[in-house]
C-alpha cells in the first residue's frame, strides 16, 4: 500500500473519548448501523444513551446520504457509454469500501471517522 493511501485511512481515532463498557456493549450495534437504513439501531438500543453508538449512528447516517448521492450520480453517469459504467462502478466500490471500513472499525471497538466524509458528522453534534 502506498503511504498516501495509508495516510488517507489514518483518520482521527476518538475511541479514548468513550467508556470501555459502552464500547463493549454497543460495538455490534455500531457495526450493524452501517448497513443502510439500519443507521438508527444504536439510537434505539439502550434508549440511545450510548455515546459510542451515537458516534457510529452519525457516521452511518452520513454514509447513507453519500450512498444516496452516489446512486444519483451513478444513474446519471450510467447514461454515458463505457466511461459512465466505469465511473459508476468506481463509485459503488468506494461506497462499499466506506461501509466495510465503518463495520470493521465499529466491530473492533474503535471510533474512527470515515475518510473524507466522517468529519461532516460534527455538523450533527451541535
Amino acid at each position: 500500500m502506498s503511504q498516501d493511501f495509508k495516510d488517507m485511512l489514518n483518520t482521527p481515532d476518538n475511541s479514548s473519548m468513550y467508556d470501555t463498557q459502552d464500547i463493549q456493549d454497543n460495538k455490534i450495534w455500531g457495526a450493524l448501523s452501517y448497513l443502510g437504513i439500519l443507521f438508527f439501531l444504536p439510537l434505539v438500543v439502550n434508549g440511545g444513551s450510548s455515546k459510542f453508538g451515537r458516534f457510529h449512528a452519525n457516521q452511518a447516517f452520513i454514509l447513507l446520504i453519500a450512498d444516496l448521492i452516489g446512486g444519483v450520480l451513478s444513474s446519471l453517469l450510467g447514461k454515458i457509454p463505457v466511461l459512465g459504467s466505469v465511473l459508476s462502478a468506481l463509485i459503488s466500490l468506494l461506497l462499499l469500501a466506506y461501509t466495510l471500513f465503518g463495520i470493521i472499525t465499529a466491530g473492533s471497538g474503535k471510533a474512527k471517522e470515515l475518510p473524507f466524509i466522517g468529519g461532516l458528522m460534527h455538523v450533527f453534534d451541535k
